[in-house]
């Protein structure tokens, strides 16, 4: 498991809030965000405001459990929010 998500139950899914400095570094985390959803064909829920985004990620089959797609999706989209926080 991903130490930065929580694992919730019915149905299962991934959460996470991300906070940020500044609205670049969220548009940055978005766009990246959004090439990693093309990429890979995996698209999270999100939610975002000014300066934070919440994610959920659900397995891809209903009722489904966690499985190592889903946290090696949410490990890569731990990167991309370490790299949006850099952004100066």
């Amino acid at each position: 498991m991903t130490k930065n998500w929580t694992e919730r139950k019915r149905p299962n899914r991934l959460e996470r809030r991300v906070e940020f400095d500044d609205y670049e570094q969220t548009r940055e985390f978005l766009e990246q965000a959004a090439d990693l959803s093309e990429k890979e064909g995996f698209y999270p829920d999100m939610s975002f405001g000014r300066t934070y985004v919440s994610m959920t990620l659900y397995p891809q089959v209903e009722e489904e459990k966690i499985d190592g797609s889903v946290i090696d999706y949410a490990n890569q989209m731990d990167n991309l929010i370490e790299a949006a926080r850099t952004i100066c």
